[in-house]
């Protein structure tokens, strides 16, 4: 319970409803409105929900004006310095980072669920090889439901940690698999002796007929940009896992609807927009006029990669990414002037007083682009190790919110403004050339 209160007026009636607050460990206060409409009559519009806490969690906490971005308490920075990405999984599902035990035991259930079942290769065949793939991980990981059966009961703590284990486990695989297929290439089996960085890349970029060793550079920059795309609170894709996981629906189904919310360019594509903005530029004699062009309100070109909806300061994930970014471009000294031009505009943007003022600094999408460009991934699967990525955060969500006693089915109310009643004429009276006026 709380001893503070809120308390809203009529101004037509005078009457008066006293609602309680809440606070919790960090953030604003919330003013707890479930009774609003039992109470006044009353509902709230809030569009796009920016205004209305839709849960309570426990496990990431943003502060998007001072640069803030904890999971479980622990510094993004720390954790991308200092862990692994199963040990970030390990704190997102349990809470804490493992200790020695812990961590091999964690690391071993997730690598021996890393194979998926053999018939999924004959799944894959349905597609077309030029499908996007957010469409074929929409589709595959749906199916997963209809290959492990013993794990599909949400109410038995048991199963909800096998599902979590195998989600883990096989997204990479799927991921990996996807894109051989778009390739032509067979699919690269996992590699028990690799970490779980090491394996994707390996089921990425290997073939059978020659021997590929996994760059320590490489692994390590993979393993840091699973670690800043693990969670991020209650964004589009988590609250639509949220809200499918309240019906009761069974944890591929809803991970598969996480991935279907993140394919959206406003979402999961803002590091391949990035590219295609600078593709837009050109050259680098070109940036002096974009940046003026992105000055510009009544011109439609915005500077992609620089600021955050959250993240009114710099976002703290860019940090970490950016020296990542500079190690592999100087490893595979890759020769392309998308990347050139990618290093110039960082350069100029960052020293122009009018970005820097409003805080416009590059984010993690910016970075994040270029490395996976570099590393040699399409861009079309760019979202696609975004989702690779959060589904730990998705399902550790999702569980959180299963284990919540008064959980329930999600059902967000509306503000009315079609028609009111209207009677239906007969046919031959209807009037063709526009709707029929309510009465």
């Amino acid at each position: 319970m709380t001893d503070k209160t809120f308390t809203l007026t009529n101004d037509q009636t005078g009457e008066k409803w006293t609602l309680p607050v809440f606070e919790g460990t960090q953030g604003p206060s919330t003013i707890d409105i479930r009774s609003l409409y039992a109470d006044t009559g009353f509902f709230t519009l809030d569009p796009s929900f920016t205004s209305t806490a839709s849960c309570k969690s426990r496990i990431t906490y943003i502060d998007g004006d001072e640069g803030i971005l904890q999971h479980r308490g622990y510094d993004i920075k720390d954790l991308a310095e200092n862990t692994s990405y199963l040990e970030v999984c390990h704190a997102l599902l349990y809470g804490d980072l493992p200790n020695t035990a812990e961590k091999a035991e964690f690391e071993n259930n997730i690598t021996y669920h890393t194979m998926v079942h053999e018939q999924l290769h004959y799944f894959y065949r349905g597609f077309r090889r030029d499908a996007h793939p957010m469409a074929i991980m929409c589709g595959v990981v749906g199916a997963l439901s209809s290959f492990y059966h013993d794990s599909l009961d949400i109410w038995d703590p048991e199963q909800r940690e096998i599902s979590a284990h195998r989600l883990i486990a096989k997204m990479p695989t799927l991921a990996a698999m996807t894109l051989k297929y778009s390739l032509g290439q067979p699919f690269v089996y996992p590699n028990n002796e690799l970490s779980y960085s090491a394996n994707f890349l390996n089921m990425c970029f290997s073939v059978p007929a020659e021997k590929y060793h996994v760059s320590p550079t490489l692994e390590r920059a993979m393993d840091k940009i699973l670690i800043l795309h693990a969670d991020h609170e209650q964004n589009a894709s988590t609250s639509t896992v949220r809200i499918a996981g309240s019906s009761q629906a069974n944890p591929f189904a809803c991970i598969a609807s996480g991935i279907a919310s993140l394919w959206g360019p406003a979402h999961g594509g803002a590091n391949q927009a990035v590219l295609e903005m600078l593709r837009q530029i050109g050259h680098k004699d070109n940036i002096p006029e974009f940046l003026e062009r992105a000055k510009d309100k009544n011109d439609p070109f915005r500077l992609m990669g620089f600021g955050h909806r959250v993240y009114k300061n710099y976002d703290p994930r860019a940090t970490v990414l950016k020296s990542s970014c500079d190690a592999v471009l100087d490893e595979l000294g890759v020769d392309d002037p998308l990347l050139d031009l990618a290093r110039e505009l960082e350069r100029i943007a960052l020293e122009d007083p009018y970005f820097a003022e409003r805080k416009l600094f590059p984010n993690v999408d910016f970075y994040s682009g270029i490395i996976l460009k570099a590393m040699g991934f399409p861009e079309e699967m760019f979202t696609v190790l975004f989702a690779v990525s959060r589904t730990v955060g998705w399902i550790s969500q999702w569980k959180e919110m299963i284990e919540e006693p008064s959980h329930r089915i999600g059902r967000p109310r509306q503000l009315y403004t079609g028609a009111t009643e209207r009677k239906v004429r007969p046919l031959d009276q209807r009037d063709p050339s526009r709707q029929e006026a309510a009465e």
